[in-house]
């Protein structure tokens, strides 16, 4: 008899710091205790607090150790599941003390990080083994689907989803359940639902952890739409680079099959569906939904003029619903639970909750999902832990290449769609980068920039040739050579280029650069009059030199010169050659004295 679980993150992050290796290890030392038939060793999906990896939960009394590493298995084992108690110096102790002092055990729900989170979208992710079925089953899974066909006609259906109020979450934020509508609507005959796993933001894994942690909800929500717009086949377009949740997919996709949940008279309904899965090449441009079918059909990812849209002519030129993951790992609880369950979360015009992947200079680097309204400091200082380092909060990055800046002026505004745009930022499929008081916003439009050069597909004049033009303005910026008159051309082009370019890519690419201009004007124009970096990043304005007074003479700075920039005797103030200076930075991190600054 199972007494004891020991659920262990399976997700990209925790495998890269070696949650497989612990695996192995707590299988072997149970094995060894004579515990291998009370204790049941558990890969789960991505728990969320990535920073933290590896992560183990112990159940029932729900333990999260945090940093575990090989070595630390066996303590756990004889400790924790042989004499009951906690290995406290792995406990994760980001809790309230009053909690720490009531409980013998810290559980993930104690934890800041998660308190202000309703897991919809994640709800299985780090709760079930993602390949086992049954699992899945044993958490309501599948029973929306046969609600749906054994109870609701696709009319029924698809008015849920638009009472529910749920809006794409791969970008623009387009009304679910209208899109649906518009397939629905066309003449009978083959129709396909696809769903954009493509997820190429820098920095944003949020498809990727549902599709590692639950990837039935996948298959069962896709399975529903097409029941809804009349639809006997899927595609999943789903980046190459990750073997993980293609393989996770794949066995859910076999699984349901062998379970009768997909392909002939599904429930004995009669309706017929199944599922295929279609590998990206990685292309930041098949994001988009005409190029993704585009690539699906075997051609070059290229968009294609709208109209027609896809729910007209979509896939092989029938008509198709896209949905990202995020939006379709919604629907199954949306069904089940009916609209209010969803639309009773969330602001007034962006209802249910967002999955957010943290990255940048935060604390707790990660994977969040909270109510739409929630506020940015919410987000940032509470569940992020803040920035690191005793540094300030600079701006928030939403949307990635597509998206913009949120200046800490702002840190109260409340996260949902029409916010962010008025604001001249977007949702976007969830990415948020935090950036502290040393970065430099021109040098972080120039990066987002420099990917969209780098992933244009080049078939609109517009996006191949003003990205390009647009990016060299803003480099000649950083490297001190900028004008006035370049800060005016910049800005031009950007509004060219947003109202001319084919797709969505192209006309979003520049608002990373409207955004940092329009927040941090003084951080341009500093690089262009005063050919100075604020934040001390760009390195051809940057001017790197010793403090007389403090230099104590050790040499260290000397010895870690790549160029030899640096002279001077023992015990005696050093100094540096401006002329062969690289500005590397090596010097500073080496000196203990506080000696060597950047201006």
């Amino acid at each position: 008899m199972i007494r004891s679980q020991i659920l262990i993150c399976g997700g990209t992050g925790c495998t890269s710091s070696g949650s497989k290796t612990l695996i192995e290890e707590f299988e072997n030392r149970l094995a060894e205790n004579g515990l291998s038939e009370e204790v049941k060793v558990v890969q789960t999906g991505c728990f969320g607090l990535c920073a933290l990896g590896p992560v183990v939960i112990v159940y029932p009394d729900g333990t999260f150790y945090s940093r575990v590493q090989k070595d630390d298995v066996a303590e756990i084992v004889t400790e924790h599941l042989l004499k009951g108690r906690t290995v406290d110096r792995l406990v994760y102790s980001d809790v309230d003390e009053s909690v720490k002092e009531e409980a013998m055990h810290v559980s993930l729900s104690d934890t800041t990080f998660y308190k202000s989170q309703k897991r919809v979208a994640l709800r299985n992710c780090g709760v079930i083994n993602p390949e086992n079925i049954d699992e899945y089953i044993a958490m309501d899974g599948y029973a929306a689907l046969g609600k749906a066909l054994t109870e609701m006609t696709p009319e029924e259906v698809i008015q849920t989803i638009k009472d529910s109020g749920l809006r794409g979450r791969g970008g623009g934020g387009f009304p679910t359940g209208l899109k649906w509508s518009f397939t629905a609507a066309q003449p009978k005959g083959q129709k396909y639902v696809v769903c954009n796993a493509d997820e190429g933001d820098p920095g944003a894994f949020m498809d990727r952890s549902v599709l590692e942690g639950d990837p039935h909800c996948l298959v069962e929500a896709m399975a529903i739409c097409g029941y809804a717009t009349g639809a006997s086949e899927g595609y999943v377009y789903v980046r190459a680079e990750y073997p993980i949740a293609v393989a996770r997919l794949q066995k859910a996709i076999d699984d349901a099959r062998e379970y009768g949940l997909l392909g002939k008279d599904i429930f004995g309904s009669g309706f017929d569906f199944d599922l295929f899965i279609r590998l990206g090449a990685g292309a930041f441009v098949c994001g988009e939904e005409t190029a993704l079918m585009t690539s699906i059909e075997g051609n070059r990812g290229e968009p294609r003029p709208r109209p027609p849209y896809p729910a007209v002519k979509g896939l092989f030129g029938k008509p198709t619903t896209e949905n990202n993951v995020e939006t379709f790992a919604n629907v199954p609880q949306i069904i089940l639970k009916g609209a209010e369950f969803f639309n009773t979360m969330g602001t007034e015009k962006s209802k249910g909750t967002k999955v957010f992947a943290l990255g940048g200079k935060i604390t707790n680097t990660g994977l969040v999902e909270v109510p739409m309204g929630t506020t940015l400091r919410e987000i940032v200082e509470v569940i992020g832990g803040g920035v690191p380092g005793g540094k300030k909060f600079k701006a928030a990055q939403t949307g990635g290449p597509s998206g913009g800046c949120i200046p800490a002026s702002m840190l109260d505004i409340e996260i949902d769609y029409d916010n962010l745009v008025a604001q001249g930022a977007m949702m976007g499929s969830g990415g948020l980068i935090v950036m502290d008081e040393t970065d430099c916003m021109v040098d972080i439009a120039k990066f987002f920039l420099e990917f969209t050069v780098d992933e244009s597909c080049g078939k609109c004049t517009p996006c191949r040739i003003g990205t390009k033009r647009l990016y060299e303005i803003l480099e000649k910026i950083t490297n001190g050579n900028g004008t006035l008159e370049d800060l005016d051309e910049m800005e031009k082009l950007c509004h060219y280029i947003k109202e001319n370019s084919l797709c969505g890519l192209g006309q979003t690419a520049p608002n990373p650069v409207l955004s940092t201009y329009q927040r941090f004007k003084d951080e341009y124009i500093a690089h262009v009059v005063d050919k100075k970096c604020p934040a001390g990043v760009c390195k051809n304005l940057l001017t790197i030199s010793i403090i007389e007074d403090k230099c104590k003479g050790c040499t260290a700075c000397s010895r870690v010169c790549p160029v030899g920039a640096i002279s001077g005797s023992v015990k005696n103030p050093h100094v540096i050659d401006p002329a062969k200076c690289i500005k590397c930075g090596a010097c500073i991190e080496k000196c203990k004295f506080g000696a060597i600054v950047k201006k």
